[in-house]
Order: C-alpha cells, then sequence, then structure tokens
C-alpha cells in the first residue's frame, strides 16, 4: 500500500512539475546561429546620428536569481553596438567597476539582470562582506558608498539603462528606487503579455509602429518610489488580462517600461525581456534607441506623469 501512495503521489508531483514549468520557455543555446539571428535583426545603424563613439559598462553581475537571458543580452548588446557602430563598450561582471574612479570614465551603465539575494537586496553588500580584509561594519559602510557614489553619478549625468532584473540590484533601497523610478514588488507566473504603447507619437517607441506586441514573459510589480510614477512611461499592460496579480484591484494600468531624469542623467527601464525569445527587430530597435536616450543622443519628453 506504502508502495501504492508513494507512486500516486510522485505522479501527482511530476504532473504539477510539468503544469508549473511549462509556464516557462526553454533556455536558449547561445549558438553561432544565434548569434547571427540576432545580427541579422539588429537595426544596421542609428536612429540618432552622432559624430561620438559614446562609452559604455555593460554590467552583468547577480548574486541572486540567475536570468539564463543574462549572456543573450550581453550579445545582443554588443550587436546592436558593433552594428550601429556609436558605441565603445566594456564588459565585466567586477562590482569595483561600479567605483566612482572608474564610473567617471563611461557615457552610461547597462545593468544586466543584477538581482541581489537575501533580506539586504543589496548587490555591493552581497560580495563584499566577503571581501578579504573587511569585517561586517567595513564591509556594510563600504557597500553604502558606493550606493551612494552610483547615485551620484547618475545625478551628475551619467546614464542608467536597466533590463528586466537590473531594476533589482538594490531593491531594498529607497535613494536607489528613487533614481529608478520603483522597484521589483513580485511577478505572476510567465504568460503571454499584451504589451501596449502609451504614447505611440514617442520618439523612444517608433520602433513598434504605432502597435504593442505580445510575448511571454514575467510580469513585473512593482513598488517603492514607483507608486509616485516619478517617471514617463513608455509601455503598460492591462491588469485585467494577468492571471496571478496579488492585488487585481489596484492599479488597472501597470507600466513595464519608462524613462526618467535623475538630476542631470537619465534612466531607461524595459522589464521586457525575460525570455530571448522576445529579441525581436522591434524590440531590438526600442533597446537601441533605449540606448541613445542614456548616453544622451536624444532629445525628447522625459515629463514625469506623477500619481
Amino acid at each position: 500500500m506504502k508502495i501504492k501512495i508513494s507512486s500516486f503521489l510522485a505522479l501527482v508531483l511530476l504532473a504539477f512539475c510539468g503544469v508549473s514549468n511549462a509556464q516557462s520557455l526553454p533556455e536558449v543555446p547561445l549558438t553561432d546561429a544565434w548569434l547571427q539571428e540576432i545580427k541579422s535583426k539588429a537595426p544596421s545603424k542609428l536612429t540618432y546620428p552622432t559624430s561620438e563613439k559614446r562609452k559604455v559598462l555593460v554590467f552583468s553581475l547577480h548574486t541572486g536569481f540567475k536570468h539564463w537571458v543574462i549572456p543573450h543580452t550581453e550579445a545582443m548588446i554588443r550587436i546592436l553596438s558593433e552594428k550601429s557602430g556609436g558605441f565603445e563598450m566594456t564588459y565585466t561582471k567586477d562590482i569595483f567597476a561600479l567605483e566612482k574612479k572608474n564610473l567617471k570614465q563611461y557615457d552610461a551603465v547597462v545593468m544586466n539582470n543584477n538581482c541581489s539575494i537575501g533580506d539586504h537586496r543589496d548587490m555591493f553588500w552581497d560580495v563584499l562582506k566577503n571581501e578579504a580584509g573587511l569585517d561586517s561594519a567595513a564591509a556594510m559602510k563600504k557597500a553604502h558608498k558606493m550606493e551612494k557614489d552610483f547615485i551620484k553619478y547618475v545625478k551628475k549625468g551619467g546614464g542608467i539603462m536597466a533590463l528586466h532584473g537590473g531594476i533589482v540590484m538594490q531593491n531594498k533601497s529607497m535613494a536607489f528606487s528613487e533614481m529608478m523610478g520603483g522597484s521589483f514588488d513580485y511577478h505572476p507566473k510567465q504568460q503571454t503579455i499584451d504589451v501596449e504603447l502609451v504614447d505611440a507619437a514617442h520618439p523612444l517607441v517608433a520602433a513598434f509602429n504605432g502597435k504593442g506586441f505580445s510575448h511571454k514573459d514575467e510580469p513585473y510589480v512593482f513598488n517603492n518610489a514607483y507608486t509616485k510614477k516619478n517617471f514617463k512611461p513608455l509601455l503598460y499592460f492591462e491588469a485585467s488580462k494577468i492571471e496571478g496579480l496579488r492585488n487585481p484591484n489596484g492599479d488597472a494600468i501597470r507600466y513595464v517600461s519608462w524613462i526618467k531624469n535623475h538630476g542631470k542623467g537619465r534612466v531607461f527601464y524595459s522589464s521586457p525581456s525575460h525570455n530571448a525569445q522576445s529579441f525581436t527587430p522591434e524590440l531590438l530597435q526600442f533597446f537601441l534607441d533605449g540606448l541613445q536616450y542614456t548616453v544622451g543622443d536624444v532629445d525628447c519628453d522625459a515629463s514625469p506623469m506623477g500619481k
């Protein structure tokens, strides 16, 4: 009888896991063929011509949840840069690349799915707490200083392009949330999301030719500074079309991409995309235009919508 019960439970668990995992798209192998496919889809030139090559740091470290799309996103950014010819890129997973003395040479930083972990949800602390020669107090002091210097870098004119989990890097810091426009709260299961344009006439959504798009993704929900709506929204989904929202009676519209000023600096955030399958020609153009906005090549309306 015990064997029969165990077998039955195993079948139930297997069925449950199968249903759960069916919500996720399979990981795409990062092959030469895939790279060539992305290269063929990528824009061949900058939307906003410039005679100056902008210096950009692409930061791809994670200490928390590992998005399998991290190397794909880095490769995609590399292809956009090389094909358009508008940027001089540096790629790193070294947290010390974000120190003040190093940051000042860059026009912008691309934050590639930099999820943090634990109670602090502080990537600087996640790394520095294990740094040789630093006790806990010294590590926390240095972590706070590095975050402060990073925010100051943007206030003084630097740019941030944060993709998907990049917003989770300093997820419990209100100062960081104010800079980014919000913090990650949670996401329901992966599902098909109908993404709509807030203003089809805005130049940073020109890639979509006046139409929204559908893709399978994690529908990110945000908190902290997000409640102030201190940003210019670009993309949204309708809450009524999403399964698994904890507060379906909350905002009817949930924004998933926006731009904002922070001091003299610029921030571009895009929750799409968790999956490399969503790297369509339109989304690649959107990312390239967003990168140009981040480095200061695009003069457009970034006025905050407010509550």
